[in-house]
């Protein structure tokens, strides 16, 4: 497994664990057998509606907590300082557990301007030890700025959507300027035209592993966390099997060409939904 230093020191998996629209009841065992397989970085979040069966999962798995990394995002609706502190102690009882090791805000929503105060509920819940790291989510560069200008606590990470065919290259610039880490969510492109592209599939021949394998090995080779998802055993274990081979330098200037800026989820500056 290849760990990230974060920009406050603490490590993390640089491959971990998605359970996006994982119903509740299948969070346990999908979570269960990444942790069989090698798993230790889970990723979730309260609008998920699946962090008691995430809990229940790592409970069960007889692990270390301090073995384990835990992300879960503060929805929209609770956004604000106070609605934020009461959230998170919420996730915390869903999850059963004390800590989290990285806690994000899920959306900016710009309309209701209230994401710089959520962000320093963020800072206190560090400050006062219940969270290991603070971070975003969908966060473009200007409300990036704004936390650099307005907030004491740079943001460890910024997880977002992100994949061959919608690259993000400028926002990866100035992530890495700022030393800001970007996680990449649907970075399969949600199972879609990325995972048939025929250049793709030629890199994925020449290697002897699937084309999901590549475009993670992409993901890990550009400095980007990864965090895929699925409920198939087999397809938990394909994604975890990618630290056997490199992609070559011409390998990955072909990947890297095939940006097409083309977002599938929602647009941060219009994402206002509570």
């Amino acid at each position: 497994m290849n760990v990230v230093t974060l920009n406050n020191g603490v490590n993390m998996p640089q491959l971990g664990f998605g359970v996006w629209q994982v119903e509740d009841e299948k969070a346990t065992p999908a979570v269960a057998k990444a942790l069989e397989v090698g798993y230790t970085s889970i990723d979730t979040a309260m609008i998920y509606r699946n962090e008691a069966g995430v809990g229940k999962a790592i409970k069960d798995s007889g692990m270390p907590r301090e073995k384990l990394f835990v992300t879960t995002k503060v929805w929209n609706a609770d956004q604000g300082y106070e609605n934020t502190l009461k959230a998170f102690d919420e996730s915390l009882k869903r999850l059963g557990t004390d800590y989290v090791d990285l806690y994000l805000i899920h959306w900016p929503t710009p309309e209701f301007d209230d994401y710089v105060d959520t962000y320093k509920a963020l800072e206190r819940l560090y400050n006062d030890g219940r969270v290991k790291a603070i971070g975003v989510c969908n966060f473009e560069i200007e409300h990036l700025q704004r936390l650099l200008d307005e907030c004491e606590v740079k943001p460890v990470l910024n997880q977002v959507e992100c994949h061959p065919y919608f690259a993000q290259n400028e926002l990866k610039d100035f992530c890495a300027k700022h030393d800001i880490f970007v996680e990449a969510w649907s970075p399969l492109d949600q199972g879609g035209d990325v995972l048939k592209d025929e250049d793709v599939k030629t890199i994925a021949e020449a290697h002897g592993k699937t084309n999901a394998q590549v475009v993670l090995r992409w993901h890990l080779q550009n400095n980007t966390i990864v965090i895929p998802k699925s409920v198939t055993p087999s397809r938990i274990e394909e994604n975890f099997d990618v630290f056997d081979f490199e992609l070559t330098a011409e390998e990955m200037k072909i990947i890297d060409g095939l940006d097409q800026n083309a977002r599938k989820g929602a647009k941060p500056t219009e994402m206002n939904v509570r």
